[in-house]
C-alpha cells in the first residue's frame, strides 16, 4: 500500500458516520454492520477529515488546535493510512 501524501484529500467512506456518542464518552464510527469506538486521538483527527481538506490541511489544522503536540505530520498520515487500511475513508 502506498504512503499518504499531503497532497491526498480525505474523506469518509459512504455508509460510515462520525459522531459523538454519549452513551461511549467518545467518538465513533457508525456503519451499517456496526461501530468502531475511536480513541481521542482518532476522534480529533476524524472531526476534522471534511472531504475538501488535504492531509497537510488537516495537520496544520491540528497543530493550531494542539500546540504542545509538536510535529503531526508522521502521527497523522500514519493515522490516515491505517483508516484507509481499515476502509474507513478514501482518498481522492
Amino acid at each position: 500500500m502506498m504512503a499518504v501524501t499531503m497532497k491526498q484529500i480525505p474523506r469518509l467512506r459512504p455508509g460510515f458516520r462520525f459522531q459523538w456518542e454519549p452513551a461511549q464518552n467518545a467518538h465513533v464510527l457508525l456503519y451499517p454492520e456496526g461501530m468502531v469506538r475511536l480513541n481521542d486521538s482518532a476522534g480529533a483527527v476524524l472531526k476534522v477529515v471534511d472531504g475538501q481538506r488535504t492531509v497537510s490541511e488537516i495537520v496544520k489544522l491540528l497543530e493550531q488546535q494542539f500546540p504542545d503536540a509538536g510535529s503531526l505530520e508522521e502521527d497523522v498520515s500514519g493515522f490516515l493510512k491505517d483508516a484507509e487500511q481499515q476502509h474507513w475513508i478514501l482518498f481522492s
